[in-house]
């Protein structure tokens, strides 16, 4: 192999490598698109990053526990076209999240809405 197809195999090796974690995103399937549910909770922590912003929110089950609910967002363009900024949700704020549940039913899902307690509304 000469030194210049060598270099092109090895520069197509890295193209691909660094291409593959754009290509790598997972599916939607772990969520129950045909339910809805709403919780009213108290935000402990927003991560406005890609792939995927992450809301997380305190609320309180049945028996008066709190359960600390995940909610996947969407990408951070995406975000910003809906008004939704990194100082959006902050700690303690109180929100109302509207979602897909987690098949598995583990504590939360993939957003549809949040409302805050200000009334201002974020689909």
């Amino acid at each position: 192999m000469t030194s210049l197809t060598w270099t092109a195999t090895l520069a197509g090796a890295l193209a691909l490598g660094l291409a593959s974690p754009v290509l790598a995103h997972h599916s939607h399937a772990m969520f129950d698109h045909t339910k809805e549910v709403t919780i009213t909770g108290t935000v402990t922590t927003f991560e406005f990053v890609n792939p995927h912003a992450s809301l997380y929110v305190d609320t309180k089950n049945d028996k008066g526990e709190t359960v600390n609910y995940w909610f996947e967002m969407s990408n951070v363009p995406q975000m910003v076209t809906r008004g939704i900024g990194k100082i959006t949700f902050k700690y303690g704020d109180t929100i109302t999240v509207k979602f897909h549940p987690l098949k598995d039913g583990r504590p939360g899902g993939n957003y549809i809405s949040v409302t805050t307690a200000q009334g201002k509304f974020f689909d």
